[in-house]
């Protein structure tokens, strides 16, 4: 069996709903399993339904049929008939997302996150499934929260591994297409959960581990995956491999293109990762897998944008000590800050963080309780694997450079434009 993912890009509109049922058509379909993103740019628009919902705005209702009117757009053009199965589909969707924002008594923001935005993953799924099999291409949906099984940390779900294994194992078998939801799991009292953002990767190697694949291939806008993001960086050229390991060291640094989590289950089972275009599918595109590190050899680029750097030093001028770091490193678990750097010295504490939960300002009260707190907001942090002299002053150029921080393979430069 083979698990391919595609995400938000591969299925924005009917004409690109289109282009998966060719891919498929050109590589095959048969025993394989397929996970799903929001179409386009789902997810973002269902976020503000949620900021309005928890708001109380009155532009509820409007942003809502936003998203109504994107989807059936879509699900006209490929589905004229307003009576075809895929529109019942969809307006049932749409129904149950409506009777939730009615009934919901909850004022938990993840919670209720997680039970809007799941929508965008269901009603994709629903829409490339009935497309699948309206050109020929027989499959089972599967409504994924009856499969991944995780905790009730909402937004972030752990995976609850046996559970998982044993719900996948009932509901699919080594043969047949099957169709399915990325990012989303449920917990014990079976309300949805979310992976965290970029999550449908991590879900394609959930389902990998499980049922013992041959592969996993993530089709993207992009040929394979690039040493730099040409976003931001000129000239970026593809892998053709990447060692596990050195996948996992790009992705824990802010590598996009592979999700952080994706990698562990795979390298565990040795299950070979492809990154492959859905513009041409044909391509070899780039493998992860045992072998060399990178081929060919070359840096890396990672960028991370809007970051906090944020310094503390003590209030009486003694040393930091490993129980006054053990303290900050409580209160980022508590926020939930993603660190990237840490420097320190006799009486300094400096660190690049992410704020993906907008926890700074009360991260920021709480350690002013105990230190000294300057910080810097909107700065970049730059990653660079299997660094050159050259490589460091191309990313230094014209900027400001506030920490520099070097070992054996990789460099990291924050900088302020």
């Amino acid at each position: 069996m083979k698990v391919f993912k595609f995400g938000g890009a591969s299925v924005k509109d009917a004409a690109s709903v289109r282009n998966v049922v060719s891919v498929l058509q050109q590589v095959g379909a048969t025993d394989t399993l397929i996970v799903v993103s929001a179409m386009g740019k789902t997810t973002n628009a269902l976020e503000v339904v949620v900021k309005n919902y928890i708001s109380q705005s009155g532009e509820l209702e409007s942003v809502l049929n936003d998203v109504k009117k994107y989807h059936f757009d879509i699900l006209n053009d490929l589905f004229p008939d307003s009576n075809h199965a895929a529109h019942q589909k969809v307006n049932a969707l749409f129904n149950d997302l409506s009777d939730f924002l009615k009934s919901n008594k909850s004022s938990n923001y993840n919670y209720v996150y997680d039970q809007i935005v799941s929508y965008g993953e269901l009603i994709s799924s629903a829409i490339l499934s009935f497309f699948l099999a309206e050109s020929e291409i027989r499959n089972t949906w599967l409504d994924v929260r009856e499969l991944i099984a995780t905790d009730n940390n909402y937004r972030d779900a752990t995976v609850d591994w046996d559970t998982t294994q044993r719900q996948i194992a009932v509901k699919i078998s080594q043969y047949g297409t099957y169709v399915t939801q990325g990012f989303l799991g449920a917990d014990d009292n079976n309300f949805t959960t979310t992976l965290g953002r970029e999550g449908s990767d991590y879900t394609a190697a959930i389902f990998a581990y499980c049922l013992n694949v041959q592969s996993v291939t993530i089709w993207k806008d992009v040929p394979g995956v690039l040493n730099a993001d040409p976003r931001y960086f000129e000239n970026a050229q593809m892998l053709q491999q990447i060692s596990y390991r050195e996948a996992i060291e790009l992705a824990f640094y802010g590598a996009t293109v592979i999700h952080p989590k994706t990698l562990q289950p795979l390298q565990r089972k040795e299950i070979p990762l492809h990154v492959k275009s859905f513009v041409n599918p044909l391509l070899p595109g780039t493998t992860v897998a045992k072998g060399k590190d990178l081929i060919p050899s070359m840096p890396c680029f990672i960028v991370k944008k809007n970051q906090y750097l944020i310094s503390l030093s003590s209030l009486d001028f003694s040393f930091i000590m490993e129980d006054h770091i053990a303290g900050v490193f409580a209160l980022l678990h508590k926020y939930k800050m993603k660190v990237s750097l840490i420097q320190n010295s006799a009486i300094s504490f400096s660190l690049c963080l992410e704020d993906k939960f907008d926890n700074f300002q009360k991260l920021r009260t709480e350690l002013s309780k105990q230190f000294k707190v300057y910080y810097n907001e909107n700065v970049s942090l730059y990653t660079i694997r299997h660094f050159t002299e050259e490589a460091a002053a191309e990313v230094t150029a014209g900027k400001t450079v506030m920490i520099k921080q070097a070992s054996r393979e990789t460099i990291q430069i924050v900088t302020k434009e």
